[in-house]
Formats: C-alpha cells, structure tokens, sequence
C-alpha cells in the first residue's frame, strides 16, 4: 500500500477578461465545490465528475492510502490575484511537506491542475505550482497531475511533472476519467521503479474554442487517431488544443507524449503532429450574427426541437461575467417566441425579483454589470415566473453530481421571451440549471446559452439545430480579434490567419 498525497489548483484564465478571480472566487467555487483542505476534500468531490475524484476512485481501488492536500478551483476569469494563488498553494506547499516528514512519508503526488492559469505574477502559474511541489520532494518521488483539454501546456510543465494526462472530450465529459489515467500513471511508476520518456511538441496556431469541440471535425477525429496510436506504439499521448486567451508566451496548441520505447514514441509522436498540421484548415468555424443566429433558430426550431444558439463570447467558462446583452436584446426586438436565454448572472436583478415575489410584473434593468465599454443593461417590463434558492445537483453527462450552489435565481419572462437569472457565475452547461426553475429545455422553440461548447453534452441530443453566434462579450471566438502583446513570434492568430 503507497501513500498517495493528492490536492490541486484549477484556474483558466483569460487575460483580456474584465474581473480577476480572488480569494473569495475560489471560496465560491462558481459550480464547482469551494476551497477543501485535508478530509473535507473527499466528502466535497464525492460523486462528482471531477478529475481529483477520478483519481482518488483510481487509488483507492487499488488499497492505496490518501493523503489529502488543499484542493481549490473558481470560475474562469481574468488573472488569480497574487493573495489567491499564495494562500491556496502556499496551504498546498505546507501540507504537502508535513505529510513529507511524517512517519511514513508519501511515495507519489497527484494535483489536480488545469494548465492554462495565469496569475498576477507568473505567467505560468501550474508551471510554478509543479516547481515548487518539485522542489519539496525532489527528484525521486513521482509527481502526475491532471490537466483540462485547454492547457496551455509549457516547457516548465513538462520538465517538473513526471506525466500528465489531458482531457479528451469537449465538452469534458472524461473529467474523472483523466484523473484516473493520471493515477494509472503514477501506479505504474510506482510499481516499476521507472519514469516514462518524455516528448512535447507546441503548434505554430491558434484556433477558437468554439471549433475545438469534439463533437465535431477536425477535434472528433483527431482524438480518434490519439487512441488509436496509443494502442499501436504502446505509449501514452495527449492532445490539448490550448486556450487561446491567455496573452502569454507559450500560449497555443500542444501534443505530449510518456512511454519506454524511444523509437515507437518517435513514431506516435510524428503522425500526432502531422495530423494536427494538416488538420489546420478544417479548425475553421462560421460565426453569426446575434440576429442572423436568431432568425434561423425561429425558422428552423419549433416546442419539442429547440433550436440551440451558444452565446459563445460571453461564456463565463472561457473568462465572461455572463452579463451581456446583445443577444437578449436581439431576442426581443425580434418578437422571439418560446425562447429563454440563461444564465444571465445578475445578482442585483434575482435580489429585485425575490423581494417583488412570484407573479410580479415590475420594470427591471438586466445586465451589463461588469461595466464593460459599450455595453448596457436592458430595461424591460418583466414577470416573475418562478424564483429558486440555486441549490441543486446536475444529471447532465459533463456535470453530474456537481451539487450547485449560484445564489439566489429567478425565471422572468418579456412577452415570448424568458431569461434565466442567477446570482453566482456558471455557465450555462445542464439542463438542471432551467429545470430548478420550472423551465423544461426541451419544450422550447430556441434556447440562447451562455456558453462555447459544454452545452453541446447535455443540450445537443435535444437540439434541432447547434448555432454558434458572435454576440459582443470578452471571451472572443476568434483569436485574431484580441490584443496580443506577449505572444511568442510566428504564431498564426487563427487557422491560416496571419501570423503574430
């Protein structure tokens, strides 16, 4: 039996986001569970589709003891204040050296990272949290973590951990899968004695998140080819196509690979390579208008066949408050019918609602929070249909199990037009998001998401039709759209776009 010592840090940020994420954001959790440290972690992750669960299910399956560390995560946004990241790994650094110097010791780390989190004074902030765990347990005991498909994965990375495994599914529905492979890894290691050989190779482009989906070509067959390359040359492959919104230097699109045999990770590594070169092209995605998105939904979707429009630029999973309004605005103005638009998070808005009670009809102003230029709030007559606590559990194949917790929500209706408000920030991901409020998904004529592509998981098997739209928002679907500045030179902003 080994001593597995296992804590994490899962941030994505978006460094042309409005807000910063603090200490209080991982407290909160945004969907996820709040900051856990020691014991509390196992009962906080129970059940969950998360990747420290995987792991943990993974080890103890074996008869492996557990030695909890701190494990935090928060809602994408701009930078992890300096005090966040500190306090959450400075609490990591100190449980991970008393559990060192206890009696028994540990034989393994896993962390539960997501890799493409920037913080106010590291540009690589796992690639800082894997040097420091490094340099407390120095180079004998195995260090494995978990990473999320749109790690930025850099050279620190791979040189501090020992292996890492990748989401291969987008929506993440393989969350606590992947920390089992990573806890398979590091069994491994274990029971051999031995460390994998390493090769890591970073991508000349950029592509938007939207198209990274693997429901979709080229994603969907470039994970396919993965497996199957694994099984051929007896090694270990990951793919992650990166996070294109973090100005950093080794931003973009990356293949690593573990194995013992040099030459047959040679070859696995080559035809990953070559197939994600060729597959530039096919990155490409169209974008439509929020009123072109619009008109086609009420064209094509009817009560029963939803029409599923993602309001992809304002996804509070890539960095966006969710406070946007362009496309609510669209909805109205166009006589939208059996439509609702969520989750729009707007505390102030779900506070107004609660204090005027279900069945009310009052002026509200919704929206526009964040004080993002250009942007403003909607003022409508709206009823309050229904109001709810935000206390609920997902069934949706990405989150189930995560037991929600997003303030107070209300359900407000404008003529054939409804918007789903909450209070705490979380994409619109699961079905039980609108059903906590008394709105089925299914029965709708279109449904707007805020959110890129975790909605296709649970929303899709219900949809007429996917559409993706380019309403205005921080969390920008094409990568040539932003500012770069740190950036490293040569890297084309899109798939055959100009270079940086």
């Amino acid at each position: 039996m080994a001593r597995i010592a296992i804590g994490g840090m899962q941030h994505e940020t978006n460094t042309f986001a409005p807000t910063k994420a603090s200490y209080r954001a991982f407290e909160q959790g945004g969907g996820w569970p709040g900051v856990q440290r020691g014991d509390s972690m196992f009962e906080a992750l129970a059940g969950a589709n998360i990747p420290a669960q995987g792991a943990i299910e993974a080890f103890r399956a074996q008869g492996h003891r557990l030695i909890p560390l701190t494990w935090a995560a928060a809602s994408p946004s701009a930078h992890v204040t300096q005090d966040a990241f500190e306090r959450i790994v400075g609490s990591l650094e100190e449980d991970l050296r008393r559990s060192l110097t206890s009696t028994d010791g540990i034989d393994a780390v896993y962390l539960d990272l997501h890799g493409a989190m920037v913080t106010e004074d590291h540009e690589d902030g796992e690639g800082e949290i894997l040097r420091r765990v490094r340099a407390i347990v120095g180079p004998r005991i195995p260090i494995v973590a978990s990473l999320d498909l749109h790690a930025n994965v850099t050279k620190a990375m791979v040189e501090y951990a020992d292996a890492m495994s990748i989401y291969r599914t987008y929506p993440h529905v393989d969350m606590a899968e992947t920390g089992a492979r990573a806890a398979f890894l590091a069994m491994q290691m274990m029971a051999s004695g031995k460390r994998p050989l390493k090769q890591h190779h970073a991508f000349s482009y950029l592509t938007g998140i939207p198209s990274q989906s693997t429901f979709i070509e080229p994603a969907k067959s470039l994970y396919a080819l993965l497996a199957q390359l694994e099984r051929k040359h007896e090694c270990f492959v990951s793919f992650a196509p990166g996070f294109p919104m973090a100005d950093i230097e080794e931003c973009g699109m990356s293949v690593i690979a573990y194995g013992h045999d040099a030459k047959q990770l040679d070859l696995a590594m080559k035809t990953m390579i070559d197939a994600v070169e060729s597959a530039e092209k096919d990155f490409a995605l169209e974008l439509l208008t929020p009123k072109d998105a619009i008109q086609r939904a009420m064209r094509l979707g009817s009560p029963g066949r939803p029409v599923i429009i993602a309001d992809t630029q304002d996804n509070p999973g890539a960095g966006g408050n969710g406070d946007t309004t362009g496309m609510l605005e669209a909805l109205i103005e166009l006589k939208a019918q059996d439509a609702c638009l969520g989750l729009l998070i707007d505390p102030i808005a779900a506070d107004r609602a609660h204090e005027a009670g279900q069945g009310a009809s009052l002026e509200f102003e919704l929206g526009a929070r964040s004080g993002l230029p250009g942007h403003h709030p909607v003022r409508r007559r709206f009823t309050v249909e229904r109001l709810g606590d935000g206390r609920f559990t997902c069934t949706g194949p990405m989150f189930k199990g995560f037991r929600m917790q997003l303030g107070k929500m209300a359900l407000l209706r404008h003529e054939g037009v409804r918007v789903a408000i909450a209070s705490i920030k979380c994409q619109a991901g699961d079905q039980e998001m609108f059903r906590h409020l008394g709105l089925e998904p299914a029965q709708q004529r279109l449904m707007v998401l805020k959110s890129s592509v975790h909605f296709r998981a649970d929303f899709q098997p219900i949809a007429t039709e996917v559409i993706v739209a380019r309403s205005p928002g921080p969390a920008l679907a094409d990568p040539a759209d932003f500012a770069w500045t740190k950036l490293r030179r040569g890297v084309r902003l899109n798939p055959l776009g100009r270079a940086f």
